[in-house]
């Protein structure tokens, strides 16, 4: 079903309007409702910079509405412009999920142009901001998704191809439409991208720095998204790495936006060795956990630990035999100066849902944009 724009923007609840800010750092927020209507309340505008709605899907080549709310979610986004006028509001297409059509859509002239049409048609359709791409991945297989050698360079084609229409548009709608990507955060995907030449078409690179370790795909346990590597690490991965190696590969630090994980993994059967970070462990049944089902877990038999080499935290039941990675908000102050320090985008993070008493957007808040926000310390756990 469809819902007109303007009927939604007027039956929005009062707000006030706020004078436009213009912050150092780019604080992005994915926000991913699936098919249930969003209300006003649940989004932090005033200390947000951008929004990726996720999903829409990709269906015979072309960009289409992903759930039923589709529609009235991006009215009720747009809304929010009067409580932050600079907010943007962008449509991420594909995601883990929905990424099989990518390497098709990418293929030739043709097939771009038709993404790129549905594209323009999409974004004008609900007056967004702009596009963000999900690929997951070129040139790989992702979740079982087609893959070519081809989409080394038909990525960049596509990239390039999107921000030259995107130009046109923006003078035919007096407004610049932007365009992200969302990338994974090791050598494979540089390795089968072309990214100092791809990151020149796009506003940022949201590097996807977490999900490093999984219950799923790994026997032993790790800190999925570490700062820094911990010596001791088998796998020798951390945010601090995969940021290198982006710019060695041409990405501006500036476009690097370092993505956080607003929620933890848990492996089960895990010996109590080194509170259990680098050990054995099994995929329990629940292995996702959203930062707001974390708090007050210490009280109920966790100890919390911290990795000061990788800069993160962990927690471990010895009598559940349960360890969890996850981020707080020590793990997220280092990660804000790191940003600072380092001249990086900003921050963006999956998922605003996971964090409902906002500790960890309050964080960020303060660090990056200190003027604007009267939130704790991001030492405050």
């Amino acid at each position: 079903m469809r819902y007109p724009l303007l009927p939604l923007l007027l039956l929005a609840p009062p707000v006030q309007a706020a004078t436009p800010r213009q912050p150092s750092k780019q604080v992005i927020a994915y926000v991913f409702p699936k098919d249930r209507p969003l209300t006003a309340g649940e989004i932090p505008a005033a200390k947000l910079t951008r929004i990726n709605y996720a999903f829409a899907n990709l269906k015979g080549g072309e960009i289409v509405e992903g759930f039923s709310h589709d529609a009235q979610n991006f009215a009720l986004l747009l809304s929010l412009k009067r409580v932050n006028p600079s907010l943007q509001i962008l449509v991420s297409v594909g995601g883990w999920s929905w990424s099989g059509q990518f390497s098709d859509a990418a293929l030739t002239p043709a097939s771009r142009r038709r993404f790129i049409d549905s594209a323009v048609r999409f974004v004008t359709r609900y007056n967004l901001d702009g596009l963000d791409i999900d690929w997951e991945y070129p040139g790989l297989p992702g979740a079982g998704n087609t893959f070519r050698p081809e989409d080394k360079t038909n990525y960049t084609a596509l990239l390039q191809e999107l921000r030259v229409r995107f130009d046109a548009e923006g003078k035919r709608l007096h407004r610049r439409l932007l365009t992200s990507i969302a990338t994974g955060a090791n050598a494979d995907f540089l390795e089968h991208t072309e990214m100092g030449r791809a990151a020149a078409f796009v506003d940022t690179v949201n590097l996807m720095t977490y999900d490093f370790y999984g219950p799923g795909e790994d026997k032993i346990t790790g800190n999925h998204a570490p700062l820094f590597t911990d010596p001791a690490d088998p796998k020798a991965i951390s945010a601090e790495r995969s940021v290198r190696e982006y710019e060695a590969a041409g990405v501006p630090a500036r476009k690097l936006v370092l993505g956080v994980p607003f929620y933890g993994k848990s492996w089960s059967d895990v010996p109590p060795a080194n509170h259990g970070l680098f050990q054995t462990g099994s995929a329990p049944t629940q292995a996702f956990h959203g930062y707001g089902s974390l708090i007050g877990l210490e009280q109920q038999g966790f100890l919390r630990s911290w990795d000061a080499a990788a800069s993160a935290p962990t927690l471990y039941n010895a009598a559940t035999r349960t360890f969890i990675s996850y981020e707080d908000p020590e793990s997220l102050g280092a990660k804000c100066r790191f940003v600072q320090s380092q001249g990086l985008g900003g921050v963006m993070f999956w998922e605003l849902s996971e964090d409902p008493d906002g500790r960890l957007l309050s964080v960020i808040d303060t660090a990056l944009h200190p003027a604007s926000s009267g939130a704790p310390s991001p030492h405050a756990r």
